[in-house]
């Protein structure tokens, strides 16, 4: 089991033994949360997350970042090709101290022509699951829309009311996105899952 401490001490060396792993520790405050940050702000290939003192830190697989890359890649050109207006954070890391909670998406993006610093949308690939509640971590730092690709499908969900949907901390499972209402989620599923990132690119052109 690594320590917190052994982690800080040798952040580069911790998983270096497997292409894709999950630690979570609990007891991790605020304090120590930042400092992590801190010492990994210049390695991206990390994924940390932080609710109410438990970290989860995950170093993703090829086939994560494959898939993470691909998403992304079809949807900055459907951006593009649909003039919407839109910045890209990527995997910016999104926290806010009053609410305990902080998360760093596979991709997350703004709309229209303000920059802020809370996404409107945010995209995690899961590939292993965690201990960690994503969607609760999304709902307090008030991200409107969340994508998960889990076991190679989409779910969509956007931020309603808590109390109504209390299950899934005030997000509602959706069909399509509200945030881009005219993308076609079935065909964009169907577009990142082409092995081949020019024949994807070429089929998704078409049928938008």
């Amino acid at each position: 089991m690594v320590s917190f401490k052994e982690l800080i001490e040798d952040s580069q060396e911790t998983f270096a033994s497997d292409p894709e792993e999950r630690l979570t520790i609990s007891g991790v405050s605020w304090e120590s949360y930042e400092k992590l940050l801190a010492k990994l702000e210049d390695n991206s290939h990390y994924r940390i997350t932080y609710l109410d003192e438990i970290l989860e830190i995950v170093s993703p697989s090829q086939k994560h970042e494959t898939v993470k890359s691909r998403i992304g890649f079809l949807l900055e050109f459907y951006f593009c090709k649909k003039k919407i207006n839109h910045f890209s954070m990527g995997s910016t890391t999104v926290r806010n101290r009053l609410k305990q909670a902080g998360v760093e998406p596979d991709e997350c993006y703004c709309f229209d022509d303000d920059e802020k610093e809370i996404p409107d949308l945010a995209i995690e690939v899961t590939i292993t699951s965690g201990s960690i509640k994503k969607l609760e971590t999304y709902s307090r730092l008030g991200v409107k829309e969340v994508w998960f690709w889990k076991k190679n499908k989409f779910s969509l969900y956007y931020l309603r009311d808590l109390k109504q949907f209390a299950l899934n901390f005030g997000y509602e499972e959706i069909q399509s996105s509200e945030l881009i209402p005219e993308l076609n989620i079935a065909f964009l599923f169907e577009c990142v899952t082409i092995p081949n990132q020019v024949d994807a690119w070429e089929q998704f052109e078409k049928g938008i």
